[in-house]
């Protein structure tokens, strides 16, 4: 059986910070950046917002854009800039025999619709009949395949013409995990050469802010770091826009075409604890087991939420091991949902190709001062769902 070594070649970013991986690094590497937050806007919410983008760099057509929501437009903007950074984009060989992998929640609903469906419904009784005048006036089909998670990997076929096999997965920070997982083994077992992965996540629309807090999981009151949320009011979730894509390839094709490698993606693992039964520390220390840690000091960007028991449980768990210095990108960025384990593996591999590590992003986080050889990226769903991967130099 082919066991192929898959590489990083390309990474496309965007979040509040910023665009690209450039701009990432510069951010994230300056001691002291402070994250961009908007408190107003969602109270007693805060979110870390889009910064101001051109579109038309990445989808040049208005039409085009005018016809995706604004997640659809994050997710199809980061993967161009992926693409770019590959050399892939407008080459039609390429493309058209590119897989691609996408990790996406549903689309943003038309609140406004919404409102009136249920304004409609406290003063009356025949609802079945409510439903069906609704259904022949504001509900109409196109909104709701508006809707669907697969739009994205369709945008991202029409505008940058990738149109080998596509794969769309859902469920929180598990489908980032998921992506990526199933974007490495179809490389290393020979289906695929090259892949488009990643995914995006728009949080400035007040439904994407419900999902979270119908079950209690967002932070309220002042903003805290990531790991300083313990035991503030609310769940302990600040979220953020952004979109994380990345172009892996097997060694063989990267270097066919002498495109620079970032790093090398090494085992991709998940697992999903039964966290009622207070199983999910001993499920991560399973999981970093699996990874084959190497020796010696090791830096490690994790995907931690801040929701209280997830956050706790990979806090104790990485902190019982003295070699690992942390840090929690989270609270610089906000947490992405499905872009959150892509976005990770990304500045895990900013690391390696640049042969430094990041300064703590929050007081409290581990030195480190060595060159990252390896680097380890995690996502700990804020719900369910775990996964981590180890990124390391290109051998």
């Amino acid at each position: 059986m082919a066991n192929r070594d898959v590489v990083i070649t390309g990474i496309g970013l965007v979040s509040s910070l910023g665009e690209g991986g450039a701009a990432h690094w510069d951010k994230l590497t300056t001691a002291g950046t402070v994250p961009v937050i908007d408190a107003e806007r969602f109270q007693p919410y805060a979110i870390h917002p889009l910064p101001e983008i051109d579109w038309g760099l990445q989808i040049a057509k208005r039409g085009d854009q005018r016809q995706m929501e604004t997640w659809q437009r994050l997710g199809t903007y980061t993967a161009g800039m992926a693409l770019d950074d590959a050399g892939i984009k407008g080459n039609d060989e390429l493309s058209a025999t590119m897989d691609m992998v996408v990790a996406a929640g549903g689309g943003e609903r038309d609140e406004a619709v919404d409102a009136g469906v249920l304004a409609a419904s406290e003063g009356r009784s025949d609802r079945d009949v409510l439903i069906n005048e609704k259904l022949t006036t504001e509900l109409r089909p196109t909104l709701f395949l508006a809707q669907l998670s697969n739009l994205l990997a369709g945008n991202i076929s029409i505008v940058h013409k990738v149109t080998g096999s596509s794969r769309t997965f859902m469920g929180e920070e598990g489908a980032g995990v998921s992506a990526i997982e199933t974007a490495a083994a179809r490389i290393r077992s020979g289906q695929s050469t090259h892949v488009l992965v990643g995914g995006a996540f728009q949080t400035e629309h007040s439904d994407m802010l419900l999902g979270y807090e119908l079950a209690g999981y967002l932070h309220r009151g002042p903003w805290k770091p990531v790991w300083q949320r313990q035991g503030s009011e609310g769940g302990g979730v600040v979220t953020g826009s952004g979109g994380a894509f990345l172009v892996l390839e097997s060694r063989e094709h990267a270097e066919a075409r002498g495109q620079k490698i970032y790093a090398e993606l090494g085992p991709v693992l998940s697992g999903r604890a039964k966290r009622r039964n207070g199983g999910l520390a001993d499920n991560i220390a399973q999981l970093l087991t699996r990874a084959e840690l190497p020796e010696g000091d090791l830096l490690a960007i994790s995907g931690a939420s801040g929701a209280h028991a997830a956050t706790a449980a990979e806090k104790a768990t990485l902190d019982a091991n003295p070699a690992i210095a942390a840090r929690a990108l989270s609270s610089l960025t906000g947490h992405m949902k499905e872009a959150q384990f892509p976005f990770a593996v990304a500045l895990a591999a900013l690391a390696v190709d640049r042969g430094a590590g990041y300064p703590a992003f929050e007081a409290g986080e581990r030195d480190f001062s060595g060159q990252p050889r390896n680097v380890l990226a995690t996502a700990i769903g804020y719900h369910q769902f775990e996964g981590l991967a180890l990124v390391s130099a290109p051998r």
